[in-house]
């Protein structure tokens, strides 16, 4: 119902309906259809999180493969839920407490990147730029790509893989905290150590 009708024009009479509930027990849940969205984005904000932690590649051994599968996963869940993603970007720009869901749900994977970079790298900052602002620059592109591509598949002239968008943004991400020293996307990290020596 709010993938179709969006989230300004989204009606609690309308969610009953699709609910197979009457108004009456539809309000013995919900206070209006604000909660029932937060709900809604609730289960997907903790899904999208943990779909887009790598699981078959270590970050510290293999960073370009495990962010590859990070983003995948991201992606993948993304699309699964595309429409309820769009109408998260409506409601965010038009409902504050929306806005901080969305602000909330972007800041823990930029987040928890820094950290994985810092603690297996030793990565603080790239050639003068602090760590956490480059990690956040490629969390708005994974975020603007899947939202292009994804929550706008119907207007977007050319169709893109999931497997084509990881294999992009991945590059980006990878090349941006890794190229500047020589590593390629295939090849093996050095030591945390060493990578600690390079990057202060």
């Amino acid at each position: 119902m709010f993938a179709r009708d969006g989230y300004v024009n989204a009606r609690m009479a309308d969610v009953a309906v699709e609910a197979g509930l009457s108004m009456g027990a539809l309000y013995r849940y919900f206070e209006n259809k604000e909660s029932v969205f937060e709900h809604l984005v609730a289960d997907i904000h903790e899904e999208l999180f943990t779909s887009s932690r790598p699981t078959t590649h270590r970050f510290a051994d293999e960073p370009f493969a495990a962010l590859r599968e990070a983003n995948l996963g991201y992606l993948q869940h993304y699309y699964d839920n595309r429409d309820v993603m769009r109408t998260l970007v409506e409601a965010a720009a038009v409902d504050p407490r929306f806005r901080e869901i969305w602000w909330k749900m972007r800041s823990r994977h930029s987040a928890r990147f820094t950290q994985a970079a810092l603690d297996d790298f030793g990565i603080a900052e790239l050639e003068g730029i602090d760590a956490a602002i480059a990690a956040d620059a490629m969390t708005c592109l994974v975020e603007q790509v899947a939202y292009v591509w994804y929550a706008h598949e119907d207007i977007h002239e050319r169709a893109v893989s999931l497997d084509q968008a990881a294999e992009v943004v991945t590059r980006a991400w990878h090349r941006l905290f890794f190229a500047p020293h020589g590593w390629s996307d295939s090849a093996a990290p050095p030591s945390s150590a060493q990578a600690t020596v390079q990057r202060t």
